[in-house]
């Protein structure tokens, strides 16, 4: 069973949309190539009050997708040379979004839009397969206790929203 996730999959709790991405699988069409992997680590970055969010000090250009509508892609550089890739979650004006740290043997957000040839050009585009990028369900139920939390990575700058338990990965 393939089934390409609909927006009103991401239209919920980011929590939740979090751990249930696990298992789900990133799909990439990349020419006549498809590129696709499991998604095995996320981190959650949920309203406006989480300073570890871009989203905290307000609607930006750059953060203007995350108050948009679900199911849409957030995609920013770090450090000048690294693309990030978001999935936004939860209802409009809400920003809310979960970035993918880890696809199958990707490790790292950076890593993981290497690999499936994922830039700027994706940031605000909707995830299905008109755009080239989107996530399926495959049918793979992953066991509750195979599911590990923690503090998000790199927020340190964030006072106590540093310390939520916001990332989710199969252990």
């Amino acid at each position: 069973m393939r089934k390409v996730l609909q927006d009103y999959f991401f239209n919920r709790s980011t929590l939740r949309v979090a751990r249930e991405l696990l298992g789900k699988f990133l799909v990439r069409r990349y020419g006549r190539r498809i590129i696709y992997g499991i998604i095995t680590e996320v981190e959650a970055y949920v309203g406006p009050k989480d300073k570890a969010s871009h989203a905290s000090r307000g609607k930006t250009e750059r953060t203007k997708v995350m108050f948009g509508k679900s199911g849409h892609w957030y995609v920013y550089l770090i450090y000048g040379m690294h693309n990030c890739l978001n999935i936004v979650t939860e209802k409009e004006n809400y920003p809310a979004a979960i970035l993918i740290r880890s696809v199958g043997d990707v490790k790292g957000p950076g890593r993981v839009c290497r690999y499936f040839k994922i830039d700027k050009s994706f940031n605000a585009k909707p995830a299905n397969k008109k755009t080239g990028l989107w996530i399926e369900d495959r049918g793979i139920r992953i066991n509750p206790s195979k599911i590990k939390q923690g503090k998000r990575i790199g927020v340190e700058y964030a006072g106590k929203c540093k310390d939520k338990p916001w990332r989710f990965y199969l252990g």
